[in-house]
C-alpha cells in the first residue's frame, strides 16, 4: 500500500510540474516575444516628447546619480522546477541569497520592459539563466510537446539586438541564409555576442547551443539579450548582422568584429558596443552609445567619464552590489543583485562602488533619440501605421517565411533559397 500511495504521489507530481511548465513556458515565451502587455505597447504624444527634452542650458552636475531602482518580475523556465523553488524560498530567505542560488543553478528569465523616453534608445534588456540537465526526463517530454529548448523562426523590424552570452551559447539560423554560433565556451573562440540589426526585416531562429559531450550532466546557459531602436531614418536598412570577438579576431567576410577589453588591479570591463575610456569596439551603431559589461572585485571603485550627449543611463546588477549617490538622498544607495537602477540625465562622472561580495554589472548609457515609438511582439517602429504594415509585410513573406526548428541546415538552407528576406543586402 505505500509503495502504491509513492507511485500515486511521483504520478501527481510530475503531472503537476508538466501543466506548471506549460502555462509558464508559454508566458515567458510570449513575454518576450510578444508584448501585448501595456507596458510593451508604447506610443509617446508630442507632450510627451516635450518634457523628455533635455535642458542644455542646466550646468552639468559633477556626478551622475540614481533616480530610481526597480526590480522586474523573474519567470520560472528551462527547468521551471528550480525556477518555482527559488520563488518560494524567496519568501523566506534574502534576496542576496536567491541571486546567488540563481546564479548556481538556474531557471529563471527576467524580462525588463524598460519605460518611456528616459531609456531611449534601449526598449529592453532580458537576463536569461537556465540550466539543462541530461538525465532530466521531463525536459525531453517538454520540449516535444510544450516549447523548444529556445526561440523558433520569428520577425524582427525596426532596433538591433545584442544577444551576449556569459556561459553557454546559441545558435543562430535566419531568413538571410546566415548561420552563426556563438557563446562564452572554448568552442565559440571568442565569438561571445552577436549585433544583428533587424532593420526592414529578418526571421531568425535562436535555439540554446547544448552539447552535453563537451558540457558535461548540465549545461548551464546565461545570457542577456537587448532591444536598441533605430533611429526613424534607420529602421528599413537592410538586416545585417555580427559576431563580437573577445580574443581580438576580425574578419569582414565572416562578419566578426572586435571588442576590447579594459583591466585594472580590481575590475575588468568589456567594451561590447561604443568605448570605454580610450578602447573603442568596432561594432556598426547608428546613435551615440556605449553598452558595457563591469566586474568589480570586493569594496573596489570604478569611474567613467561620460559624453553631455549620454542623457540616458542605466545600470542592471547580475551579481554582487554596488553602491551610487542618489538624487533623493545624501547618502550613497545600494543596487542589489538582480535591480535595474536609472541613472539622472545629468553628469559628467559615474562613479561606482562594489560591495562586500564584488559588482557584475551591465551597464546601457547612450543619447536619447527623442523620437515617437511604438512597440509590438517582435516589431518597433514610430507609429502604429508602421506597425500594421511590418504584420502585413509579414505575413506576405516579405521577410522569409518560417521554418521548423528540427529541419536540418541542408533542409533550411533549401527553404531559404525559395522564401528569402526581401530586404537583405543585394
Amino acid at each position: 500500500m505505500a509503495r502504491c500511495n509513492l507511485r500515486l504521489v511521483q504520478h501527481f507530481i510530475l503531472v503537476w510540474v508538466f501543466f506548471i511548465q506549460r502555462d509558464f513556458y508559454s508566458h515567458a515565451f510570449s513575454t518576450i516575444h510578444s508584448s501585448s502587455t501595456a507596458k510593451s505597447q508604447i506610443q509617446l504624444t508630442s507632450s510627451d516628447l516635450d518634457s523628455a527634452d533635455v535642458d542644455v542650458s542646466k550646468p552639468m552636475l559633477q556626478n551622475r546619480k540614481i533616480s530610481s531602482v526597480q526590480k522586474y518580475a523573474r519567470l520560472p523556465v528551462w527547468p521551471v522546477f528550480n525556477g518555482v523553488i527559488l520563488f518560494l524560498l524567496s519568501k523566506l530567505l534574502p534576496n542576496s541569497t536567491i541571486a546567488k542560488l540563481e546564479d548556481s543553478f538556474g531557471g529563471r528569465v527576467c524580462p525588463n520592459f524598460f519605460e518611456g523616453m528616459s531609456t531611449s534608445p534601449f526598449i529592453m534588456l532580458v537576463h536569461h539563466k537556465h540550466s539543462f540537465a541530461s538525465f532530466d526526463p521531463i525536459r525531453y517530454f517538454q520540449k516535444q510537446l510544450i516549447l523548444p529548448e529556445g526561440f523558433p523562426a520569428h520577425p524582427h523590424r525596426g532596433f538591433i539586438t545584442l544577444t551576449y552570452c556569459i556561459n553557454g551559447g546559441m545558435i543562430h539560423r535566419d531568413s538571410l541564409s546566415i548561420k552563426q554560433t556563438y557563446g562564452a565556451e572554448s568552442r565559440h573562440k571568442g565569438n561571445v555576442a552577436q549585433w544583428l540589426v533587424a532593420g526592414a526585416g529578418l526571421l531568425h531562429e535562436e535555439m540554446w547551443d547544448i552539447d552535453h559531450g563537451k558540457d558535461g550532466i548540465f549545461s548551464n546557459q546565461e545570457l542577456f539579450q537587448l532591444w536598441v531602436n533605430l533611429p526613424m531614418g534607420s529602421k528599413m536598412e537592410s538586416p545585417r548582422l555580427s559576431l563580437l570577438n573577445l580574443e581580438g579576431k576580425q574578419s569582414a567576410e565572416e562578419g566578426v568584429v572586435s571588442i576590447p577589453t579594459v583591466e585594472t588591479k580590481d575590475t575588468k570591463t568589456i567594451v561590447l558596443v561604443g568605448q570605454y575610456k580610450d578602447a573603442l569596439s568596432d561594432v556598426e551603431t547608428f546613435s551615440p552609445m556605449s553598452i558595457l559589461h563591469v566586474q568589480m572585485k570586493a569594496n573596489s571603485s570604478w569611474k567613467m567619464k561620460l559624453p553631455p550627449s549620454y542623457d540616458t543611463g542605466i545600470i542592471y546588477m547580475r551579481t554582487g552590489s554596488a553602491f551610487l549617490p542618489s538624487e533623493s538622498s545624501n547618502d550613497k544607495y545600494e543596487i542589489e543583485s538582480h535591480y535595474t537602477a536609472n541613472l539622472s540625465p545629468y553628469g559628467e562622472n559615474l562613479d561606482v562602488e562594489a560591495g562586500t561580495d564584488g559588482a557584475d554589472f551591465m551597464l546601457l548609457v547612450g543619447q536619447n533619440l527623442r523620437e515617437p515609438f511604438q512597440a509590438k511582439g517582435s516589431m518597433v517602429m514610430n507609429t502604429a501605421e508602421e506597425i500594421n504594415a511590418a504584420y502585413n509585410d509579414y505575413s506576405l513573406g516579405k521577410m522569409g517565411i518560417p521554418w521548423d526548428h528540427n529541419k536540418s541546415d541542408a533542409e533550411w538552407r533549401d527553404h531559404i533559397k525559395n522564401s528569402p528576406s526581401m530586404y537583405r543586402q543585394k
